[in-house]
């Protein structure tokens, strides 16, 4: 089929996306709206709607309503929605990459796997009980016990990016209502349906009313986020910009605060490389989801330099199939908009300009079928430099850079003085350099002759650097540290009557010491 027309081909009965307030799916009363267009095709799918302050206010009152109820709910009960929601979503696995690959573009089985991570997310949340048992310390005074135990905050607030409809918003609620909180989700406007849908399966799965909410929009609702003084923790991924706003707005506020931002993430490559093992990474680590990811290889630094690897480069690059992601052999789908294909285009010129080679251009690429699409193919950079506008920028495109470094220690130092990185990897055949990378490197997240990943939910998201602001990470031990508070308690339950003892405090340790009586005496 082809899709010509138009730079957007509107729809004459769009859906309106609704907010979520109070356990109910209500279209906004806003006019103000955004389209949600398919990369591949510029149909609108749907609208989105600026969700007003009132409903906002709604929202957060519908959250904060539900809040006592729910904190009070046996931690068994909520693990038993986490357990129903994830086989819902299991059961929906398809209509939710097919939405994702709709609305972001990138190619279905990527979708799949943004699903997937997800979804382990939500198996974690389901054994979360052991994760939030406190600590027992018995008798530090004489009589006296003292525990810890772990509380929700209340109401806690998500703000998800574009490049991951569904794991993004996973990495959040799940976890935060488990350990008990409420919570209010912003999904990205420009690919909210998986949002929406991962909301009913949570509806479905006996989730009561109110605990998660869903208001749409853009600065406004960042900024009434916030500003709202109910809300007490706020969960952000997002652009370096934006990020660096709301911690500090939310700073001032008193609020918890974590936050994955921009990244520049390096590869390592050393002469002694596995050659097939390692182009497969680089092109799949940086191409893959159209190089539109916070984990994208973007830089790959060569040891040696990189003449020997570009031609071969080049050719695995080629292989990839670029086209809608609703396609069966699609290996490569669009950037999310024509406003991202223009800036990445902007970058690579200036690139050029600058000194950069020229190695591949995808930017003229023209899909079949889909002449309006915003397609580019794999790009690749030569001879870039620290200095360069499309090093020290997140690209977010199928481009990857190629580095120079004289040896290990100069590839070390050129990864550690870049300003963003969740993480880097090093591709050798050699212990001796994997551990001197593994142990110099100032990055959150380290590969071994594999890209680096989303980690598995047992353990946290790390980053580093300002690729990562505010309290603890997502993920793991962290997340359940980050959404929880721990409250100490102290009790003594001895029968004061029968004995001397101070009624206005208790007696020190070393003072219950001393009154003990000696061996013998």
């Amino acid at each position: 089929m082809s899709h010509l027309g138009g730079s957007v081909i509107p729809c004459d009965a769009c859906q309106r996306v609704p907010n979520l307030i109070g356990g109910k799916f209500v279209d906004s009363s806003s006019f103000a709206t955004i389209d949600v267009i398919n990369p591949a095709t510029q149909h609108v799918v749907s609208q989105v709607p600026m969700t007003t302050n009132e409903e906002f206010r709604a929202a957060v009152f519908a959250a904060k309503w539900a809040f006592p109820a729910w904190r009070n709910t046996p931690i068994t009960t909520r693990q038993r929605i986490m357990f129903r929601f994830q086989e819902l979503i299991r059961r929906d696995l398809d209509k939710l990459a097919m939405s994702i690959t709709t609305e972001h573009g990138k190619a279905l089985k990527d979708a799949y796997n943004d699903v997937s991570r997800g979804l382990e997310v939500v198996e974690h949340a389901c054994g979360l009980a052991t994760l939030q048992i406190g600590e027992f310390v018995s008798n530090v005074s004489n009589g006296t016990d003292t525990y810890s135990i772990r509380e929700p905050l209340g109401v806690c607030a998500g703000i998800c990016p574009f490049e991951y409809p569904a794991m993004i918003p996973l990495w959040m609620f799940p976890v935060a209502i488990t350990c008990g909180n409420t919570f209010i989700l912003k999904p990205p406007e420009k690919d909210p349906g998986a949002s929406i849908t991962l909301a009913e399966l949570a509806m479905e799965a006996g989730l009561p009313s109110g605990v998660l909410n869903i208001v749409h929009g853009t600065n406004d609702i960042i900024n009434a986020i916030c500003d709202d003084d109910d809300i007490k923790a706020i969960s952000f991924v997002g652009p370096n910009s934006v990020g660096a706003y709301v911690y500090a707005k939310a700073s001032t506020k008193g609020k918890r605060f974590q936050s994955n931002i921009g990244s520049k993430n390096h590869a390592v490559v050393m002469p002694d490389a596995s050659m097939d093992a390692t182009l497969n990474a680089l092109v799949a680590a940086g191409f893959g989801g159209a190089g539109q990811k916070c984990m994208a290889l973007s830089t790959a630094v060569f040891v040696g330099g990189p003449s020997l690897w570009e031609e071969k480069l080049v050719e695995h690059a080629k292989a990839l199939k670029v086209t809608a992601g609703t396609e069966p052999d699609a290996e490569l789908g669009p950037v999310i908009s024509k406003q991202a294909k223009e800036r990445i285009c902007m970058l690579i010129q200036r690139s050029i300009d600058s000194g950069a080679k020229l190695v591949l251009d995808g930017r003229h690429l023209v899909v079949p079928g889909y002449e309006h699409g915003n397609f580019m193919g794999p790009t690749i950079l030569s001879d870039v430099t620290v200095d360069m506008e499309c090093y020290k920028e997140e690209i977010l495109g199928p481009v990857l850079l190629c580095m120079k470094a004289d040896s290990i220690e100069d590839a070390i130092n050129i990864v550690n003085r870049n300003k963003f990185s969740n993480g880097a990897s090093i591709f050798t055949k050699s212990g001796v350099a994997a551990r001197k990378f593994q142990t110099e490197i100032e990055v959150g997240q380290v590969g071994i002759n594999v890209p680096i990943s989303v980690p598995l939910p047992f353990s946290s998201v790390i980053s580093s650097k300002p690729s990562f602001s505010g309290d603890v990470n997502f993920d793991g031990k962290a997340g359940i540290q980050f959404y929880t508070q721990v409250k100490t308690v102290t009790q003594q339950w001895r029968d004061l009557s029968s004995e001397n003892v101070l009624p206005a405090m208790l007696l020190s340790s070393e003072e219950d010491a001393s009154a003990m009586p000696l061996p013998g005496s």
